[in-house]
């Protein structure tokens, strides 16, 4: 395979110009560069090293070569010639065929096989598998969560350790030694690097959609920091969920969860005002919803229901989501059908924190005084004990009946737990709404 020729661009161009092309080819062609040299090497820590030596071929050689016609054609080759140069040394020093990628095993055992053509070959062949091998390996259940999350925003997504410790403000160096513990775990395991067969493919799935939705979760409420929002992460768990729902469009809870980010995001510019303060879901203006993302949710939200196998936890949420979407004012909202809605949820996937929606739920369906009831039931329950949105959920249910004492107090122990400035500074503002 011949090394890649300038096709194109200016020569000369100012490196801060490059830069930023670069950035943005890598955020979009990641995925599916180091998915390519992973299916060669077995190895995705490799490919990633590979794939990260090609972006820096790029930084130091385009500013003076110009920036090719087709930059990511460009690293592409130029990673695989690295890969290719790497299997001819492990070819060399007769390292174990197994360490090939599988699709390349028939033509190096052949006589004189042509190494070059062999990973041609394979590499022009499912693009949209190698993404999604790689999704399920960055998402393996042998991870820690917080592995799974780092390693997915910086093998698909494209992010910089940097920038995924600023997203979930941590230490950029305890973001990358989760991302090398994840890859040496996954090289240890020798965890397989493929799509799971049938009998693996529901558990490892959920870990793919629990990996997004985690990322998704994180963008749209930030659990600390000093902004009530972080759209980065929301838009690379709406990317990696739309990627997903292609290469795998026969899997009902994909498109769910594709539904209900499409749905969710809709809200973004309505939640936050002018001065980056919160604006509650009752109050935020509609007008500002974004009806395409909204039409995207509700056709997704229709793909999982046409496949006919009944909505599963994520479905559910998205036919939540999709009630307030429909309702062209606050007081148009169904809560009926949301609270038969989460009582569905409740079965499906029983939680804690269902059950502190379902009690809102309840309360605006049903009255303030059916949902203090479920949520006062829940004070016990030792995974919300640290849990602001608990106290939080009280002190609105007390204000409404009236108890304004007691629900400054509730405010006030929800703005002790939360971590989010702008959270608490709303939590404090309700607090004293209810007087001394």
């Amino acid at each position: 395979m011949a090394a890649p020729s300038r096709t194109g661009g200016a020569p000369g161009a100012a490196p801060a110009a490059v830069a930023r092309v670069v950035e943005a080819v890598w955020r979009i062609e990641s995925g599916r560069i180091v998915g390519a040299l992973a299916r060669m090497l077995r190895d995705v820590g490799q490919a990633e090293e590979l794939a990260q030596d090609a972006l820096v071929g790029a930084l130091e050689r385009w500013p003076a070569a110009g920036v090719p016609d087709n930059p990511a054609a460009w690293l592409m080759t130029v990673a695989k010639n690295r890969a290719l140069d790497l299997l001819r040394q492990r070819k060399l020093h007769n390292d174990k065929e197994g360490q090939l990628a599988y699709e390349i095993e028939g033509q190096l055992q052949a006589a004189a096989p042509d190494l070059d053509a062999a990973v041609e070959a394979a590499l022009e062949r499912d693009i949209g598998d190698d993404l999604l091998r790689l999704l399920f390996a960055a998402c393996h259940p042998v991870l820690p969560t917080d592995g799974r999350v780092a390693l997915t925003l910086r093998l698909l997504g494209g992010l910089s350790t940097e920038e995924i410790a600023r997203a979930f403000l941590l230490p950029e160096a305890t973001v990358a030694q989760r991302i090398v513990r994840a890859k040496r775990t996954l090289a240890e395991a020798r965890v397989p690097y493929g799509v799971p067969r049938a009998a693996e493919l529901g558990e490892r799935l959920a870990s793919v959609l629990q990996v997004v939705y985690l990322i998704y979760n994180e963008g749209y409420a930030a659990s600390a920091g000093a902004d009530w929002m972080c759209p980065a992460l929301c838009e690379e768990a709406l990317r990696l969920g739309r990627v997903l729902a292609e290469l795998a469009p026969d899997e009902a809870e994909v498109h769910g969860l594709v539904a209900l980010m499409e749905i969710q995001s809709s809200r973004a510019c309505a939640r936050v005002g002018a001065d980056g303060a919160p604006i509650l879901l009752l109050e935020q203006d509609r007008a500002r919803w974004d009806q395409l993302l909204i039409r995207r949710g509700l056709a997704a939200l229709a793909r999982a229901e046409r496949l006919g196998r009944g909505l599963g936890p994520y479905g559910v949420q998205a036919a939540i989501a999709a009630c307030h979407a429909r309702a062209r004012h606050a007081g148009d909202t169904d809560w009926g059908r949301i609270a038969a809605l989460y009582d569905a949820l409740s079965q499906l996937a029983p939680s804690p924190v269902v059950e502190l929606n379902r009690a809102v739920a309840l309360a605006m369906a049903f009255g303030p005084a059916a949902g203090l009831e479920l949520a006062d039931q829940l004070r016990d329950v030792a995974a919300l004990r640290h849990y602001h949105l608990l106290p939080s959920v009280r002190g609105d249910l007390l204000a409404k009946l009236g108890r304004d004492a007691e629900a400054r107090a509730e405010f006030e122990r929800a703005a002790a737990l939360t971590r989010n400035l702008r959270e608490r500074a709303l939590l404090l503002a309700r607090a004293a709404a209810c007087g001394g």
